[in-house]
């Protein structure tokens, strides 16, 4: 594709986006702006302010994913219920400015999705899957075929990590943490053999109370004991999945994953979701 537009990622806590002339990326913005945070602003006053003058040369094509498009967002945009084919995303943006997009999420009966049904598109472009892992604050496990997506499941596990060590017993008092291979290696055998965690959690206080972990490496057991109950949970007999996602998190899950004796191919986050743009727009013309 050789067109100019522009592609927004629009989460819960930042907004990022990405100026395209003529194919290329020639500017790009990440800001503090997520639809959590927009400190007294409404959606439509950021994107005034820091976007809109990308487009004052020209009225650039606009589409935007993620949170952006939920009721805390610009606009509540409906959900597709799957089973769906991705390919339908172009057809059903909603508009909510001249030129500019939303991309409607997917939803279950008992799940939803935001933002990662464009990062699917552009995988399932780029590497071809039964199924996919988008780890994050909200873990997406999805099974896909033929560019269609028949179901997913949730983990909150970002979020659990979250809320746990900042509002918790578990993080009260805790020292700056650091990074520790071990304890992340431990904490993943501990979730791996119990991904039922309500009696496991309390035991990333008690190991530390009984001095068998180091108070700086409770965040990095805690992590390796959720990600690893959240594989546990999820893995099949004999699957292989492909990674979505940040390489600092992928690397967590490719252990995890291994570990579980399951094969794991891997594409990055920010190169899917630009792919998935790119084809919604090319959709278009």
């Amino acid at each position: 594709m050789s067109g100019s537009y522009i592609a927004i990622d629009w989460g819960s806590t930042h907004l990022r986006a990405w100026l395209y002339r003529d194919g290329e990326c020639v500017d790009s913005l990440q800001l503090p702006y997520g639809v959590s945070r927009l400190v007294g602003q409404t959606a439509r006053e950021v994107f005034d302010k820091y976007v809109d003058p990308w487009r004052r040369r020209e009225a650039l094509p606009v589409v935007m994913a993620g949170m952006i498009g939920s009721d805390a967002g610009w606009q509540p945009v409906p959900y597709l219920p799957c089973p769906v084919s991705l390919h339908e995303l172009s057809a059903r943006l909603f508009e909510v400015a001249p030129q500019v997009w939303i991309v409607p999420g997917l939803n279950t009966p008992r799940n939803v999705m935001r933002g990662e049904e464009t990062q699917l598109l552009g995988a399932m472009q780029l590497a071809p899957a039964a199924r996919y892992v988008l780890p994050g604050t909200h873990s997406k496990w999805v099974q896909a075929a033929n560019g269609a997506v028949s179901g997913f499941t949730t983990a909150m596990t970002g979020e659990l990590h979250h809320l746990l060590m900042n509002h918790s017993l578990v993080g009260k008092g805790l020292p700056e943490q650091r990074d520790d291979p071990a304890a992340f290696q431990a904490g993943l055998q501990s979730g791996l053999e119990s991904p039922s965690l309500v009696t496991r959690l309390f035991e990333a206080r008690a190991l530390r109370v009984l001095g068998e972990l180091a108070q700086e490496s409770v965040s990095d057991w805690l992590s390796g004991l959720l990600i690893g109950a959240e594989v546990a949970a999820n893995r099949q007999v004999g699957e292989s999945v492909t990674l979505v996602g940040s390489e600092s998190l992928c690397a967590r899950y490719r252990q995890a994953l291994a570990t579980a004796g399951i094969a794991a191919r891997e594409i990055a986050g920010d190169t899917a979701f630009q792919q998935g743009i790119r084809s919604i727009l090319d959709a278009r013309r």
